[in-house]
This record gives C-alpha cells, sequence and structure tokens, in this order.
C-alpha cells in the first residue's frame, strides 16, 4: 500500500515538473518571438482605454476654443483698407454754411446716410424738379415705352401762355414713350411731360392724384404735386429731404438711372421730324458753361421759377460710391446771372473727395 502511495506522489510530482517545465518554455518562445505576454496585454489595454477618452476631449476642446490669441490679433491687424476708410469715414459730414442755396441734403446713396443737411424738411417749391417724379411713374405705368404718344396741340397754347420750357415737339406729333422721358428730363421740356402724363391717366390733373399716391408710398412725407411740371402753384411744394428720398427710389430704375446721367440724346424720326431732333442736358450744358470742373457729377436734373430759385438735383460719384446732392432757393434766372446751383454742387461733390 505504501509502496503504491509513494509510487503515486512519485508520478504526481513528474507531472507538475513536465507542466512548469512547459510554461517556461512557452514564455521562453514568446520572447524569443516577441509576443508580448499576457500581463503586458493587460497593461496595454488598460493604458489605451484611459487614454482614449482625454485625447478626444482635448481634440473636442482644441476645436471649439477656435484662433489663438496671436490668430486673431493677427486677423485684425490684417483689416482691409477698405474697412479702415470706412471706419473713418463714418463720421463724415460737411458744413452747409458757404452754399448759396438755401436748402440742401447730400446723401450717400448705398446707405442713406445723410453727409450735409441745410433746412432740409422746410417747405419749399421744386420747380422742374417734379419731373423726376413724372418720369419714374411715367415709366412704371407704361408697359413698352417705345410705343408712339400722341402730342394734343391744345395743350402747347396753354404751356407757352406760362412760359415753360419746352422740349422742342410739335402739336400732334406722335413720339414715343422714351423719347418723351429724354424731352422731360434733359431739356426739362414741359410739352413731354404733359404728354406723358395725359397717356398714362387721361389728363394732367388725374396724373397729379398719382404723383401724390407714390410720394406717400415711397415715404415722401410733406410733398403735395399739383401738375406734372412744376410750374409755380402755391400748393404744389416739397422739402429737398423728400426730394431726395424720391431720387433714390427713381436710380434704383435701370430705364430712369439711363436718362437721368444722359448728355444728350437723338430722337426717333416722326412724320413732323424726319431726321429727328436732339435733346440735351440742360445740367450738363449749364456745367460745361461754367467752367467748373464738376468730373464727379454723373447725373442731374435742374429747376427754376421765380420763386423757387434756381433748383438742382444731381448724382456724384466718388471713390467708388454715389451720392446725391439737392438743392433749392439760390439766386439767379438762368440767364443773366451764374448758375449758383451748380456751382454749389461742384463745390459740395469737391469737399467731399477731399474729405473722403
Amino acid at each position: 500500500m505504501k509502496s503504491r502511495l509513494l509510487l503515486l506522489l512519485l508520478i504526481a510530482g513528474f507531472v507538475c515538473a513536465a507542466i512548469e517545465r512547459k510554461a517556461d518554455l512557452v514564455r521562453a518562445a514568446d520572447a524569443i518571438l516577441g509576443h508580448p505576454t499576457k500581463t503586458q496585454t493587460e497593461q496595454f489595454g488598460a493604458a489605451d482605454a484611459r487614454s482614449a477618452p482625454v485625447a478626444a476631449q482635448a481634440s473636442t476642446s482644441a476645436d471649439e476654443a477656435g484662433p489663438s490669441a496671436e490668430t486673431a490679433q493677427a486677423e485684425d491687424d490684417a483689416a482691409t483698407p477698405g474697412e479702415e476708410d470706412a471706419a473713418a469715414n463714418e463720421g463724415l459730414s460737411l458744413a452747409a454754411d458757404s452754399l448759396h442755396s438755401t436748402h440742401a441734403i447730400l446723401v450717400r446713396l448705398d446707405d442713406g446716410r445723410v453727409l450735409m443737411d441745410k433746412n432740409i424738411e422746410d417747405r419749399v417749391y421744386p420747380a422742374s424738379l417734379t419731373k423726376i417724379m413724372t418720369a419714374i411713374l411715367a415709366i412704371e405705368r407704361i408697359p413698352d415705352l417705345k410705343k408712339t404718344v400722341k402730342l394734343e396741340p391744345d395743350m402747347f397754347e396753354t404751356l407757352r401762355k406760362q412760359n415753360a420750357s419746352m422740349a422742342g415737339f410739335l402739336p400732334g406729333e406722335r413720339v414715343s414713350a422714351i423719347d418723351l422721358l429724354y424731352g422731360a428730363m434733359l431739356p426739362s421740356g414741359a410739352d413731354a411731360s404733359v404728354g406723358l402724363a395725359t397717356r398714362v391717366a387721361g389728363s394732367e390733373s388725374k396724373f397729379a392724384k398719382l404723383m401724390n399716391g407714390k410720394a406717400k408710398a415711397i415715404g415722401m412725407t410733406d410733398t403735395h404735386f399739383v401738375n406734372a411740371t412744376g410750374l409755380h402753384d402755391p400748393d404744389h411744394y416739397t422739402t429737398v429731404k423728400d426730394l431726395s428720398v424720391l431720387l433714390a427710389y427713381a436710380l434704383k430704375n435701370e430705364t430712369f438711372r439711363q436718362v437721368f446721367t444722359a448728355s444728350r440724346h437723338s430722337t426717333a424720326p416722326t412724320d413732323l421730324h424726319p431726321d429727328g431732333i436732339t435733346l440735351r442736358s440742360s445740367m450738363f450744358k449749364e456745367l460745361g458753361e461754367s467752367g467748373l470742373a464738376g468730373e464727379e457729377i454723373v447725373g442731374g436734373k435742374t429747376g427754376y421759377t421765380e420763386k423757387a430759385g434756381l433748383c438742382l438735383a444731381s448724382l456724384g460719384r466718388l471713390h467708388g460710391k454715389e451720392y446725391i446732392l439737392v438743392t433749392t432757393g439760390a439766386q439767379g434766372d438762368r440767364k443773366t446771372t451764374e448758375a449758383y446751383d451748380i456751382a454749389d454742387a461742384v463745390n459740395v461733390y469737391s469737399e467731399l473727395g477731399n474729405a473722403l
């Protein structure tokens, strides 16, 4: 019995020794082949598990943080010249004390900023600046500007008695609406203005009602029209502020802009003018005769009555931006005196150019 037990113990010892030896052999082979041991694998896995969330959090934090302080400073330092100019011009304003005109407003067209003002809310007589409204309303109300309009003979006698300026069309002549627009705006023809008004509304008085409705719709708050020409009437009034609103609105229309900035226009032939007629801008004509520079002025409409004085609504372009200037009430008569309204415009745009 003892001998059997001893034999069993001896066998068990050999088995254990063999198992341990096998483990040693396995570890030795792993070491030679470079395989990680089980303990190392568990350590690497734990390390990866701990480090992965931290890396993701660091990445997220970096993305949320945005540019560094140095980057932000560099971007601030790289402000464009245009931005610097805009900041410098934000407080720009011009004095109106030296103007011949009693009422004036200068507006930057892109944002409506008023850069100069002189009695801008006082009521004034607009004279032929009225034709800005006549023109834009006709453009919007006449579907085909190439179609002709018959100029009724009876209106000519009335306009001549009122000493109205005329474009040169004749009684009974059939003229295209686009040529009447140039006739109203360039030489300030009352014949063209009344012709357009009659075409749109049937009569000048009915057209005046449309003018007042349009004035209210676009934000002219203290304006009242009684005719399409601007011939004097005590109940025909506006303000230079309202006129600047009107001109800014009209200039958004490409047809109006083309007419307003034209220096001359040749009309199509008619039965009474087989060769057409050449219409010239009274503003550009006076600007040329004045000897003043005025290169900044790219379009405009003059006006004059004894009560209104010399009036001008103009479009100027300086350093890539557009400005509108409306002036009224300058002394003079366009025949025996200097064109003080033109002089005011040249001086204002010149001063503006120096200030920019």
